[in-house]
């Protein structure tokens, strides 16, 4: 007898088009169709390709296998920061520890993060090439970082089936939503989110202006005399990490870059007494 797959077809969520995927230096054309196809039976089609060795391929027109529309969206772009610029919440696939540890979500977690961010803003979800993953530089400019745990034995996990992986986790958490909204019982439990999750009272800031804003805290901190731009050892990683974790509202951000260029004025002031 031949084995056989049985599809349970779920109507439109129209909050997961606030989801974007992000594959980043993706060698095999392979893995950029596969990823297509992932996302597509998970009801995914923001997808952004962050500097591709190949693309557009036939190959990944075959093995997106009747989600090449999905490939004739998608967005090209040469950096990273390109790719998030407009998310409020970055998620960095990552299988190994890091350097500076980083908030780490499991997938079940990732989905539900991005299903409660995504009702009011974008979200994207970041995978890494497919010998190396992301590299550091790169998961410091994410919120949050997700695991699959894979057996210890065997981790290597392709690229196209850990965004299956997550798109299926970011689907079942809205479908469980709608499900509790419609009244119906659930099968299991919520997953408990930390409490930066709870919706917030004013918009968050995206990542492009979250750039700008660590870009003008190190200026602060050099010209204030605290970081040395020649040894500045690890102090904007971890700077990076309080506030990915904590996430800024437009008004904190606002506060935040006032602070910083009244720091600037006063080391101006000092250095002209000085002078």
């Amino acid at each position: 007898m031949l084995p056989f797959v049985l599809f349970y077809a779920c109507s439109t969520l129209p909050m997961l088009s606030n989801i974007r995927i992000v594959l980043v230096n993706t060698t095999l054309p392979a893995n950029i169709g596969s990823a297509a196809r992932a996302m597509k039976t998970m009801g995914l089609s923001d997808l952004c390709l962050v500097e591709p060795k190949v693309f557009p391929s036939p190959e990944a027109t075959a093995l997106a296998s009747g989600a090449d529309g999905l490939l004739a969206t998608a967005r090209v772009v040469g950096t990273l920061e390109e790719a998030v610029a407009d998310c409020t919440l970055v998620i960095g696939a990552s299988a190994r520890s890091r350097t500076i540890p980083w908030p780490i979500m499991d997938a079940r977690q990732a989905g539900e993060a991005a299903r409660l961010e995504s009702a009011a803003s974008k979200v994207a979800i970041v995978f890494g090439r497919e010998d190396r993953g992301l590299t550091n530089d790169e998961l410091q400019r994410c919120n949050y970082h997700v695991c699959i745990p894979t057996d210890e034995e065997y981790g290597v996990l392709n690229v196209a089936s850990a965004v299956q992986v997550i798109a299926y986790e970011v689907r079942m958490a809205h479908l469980m939503a709608a499900d509790k909204e419609a009244g119906k019982e659930l099968q299991e439990e919520d997953t408990r989110m930390p409490l930066e999750f709870i919706r917030w009272d004013k918009p968050l800031v995206p990542h492009d202006e979250m750039e700008q804003f660590y870009t003008h805290f190190e200026r602060a901190l050099v010209d204030a005399g605290f970081l040395a731009e020649d040894n500045p050892r690890q102090l904007m990683a971890r700077a990076r990490r309080i506030f990915a974790r904590i996430r800024l509202d437009r008004i904190e951000y606002n506060m935040w870059r006032g602070i910083f260029t009244r720091v600037q004025d006063i080391a101006a002031e000092l250095k002209k007494a000085k002078s």
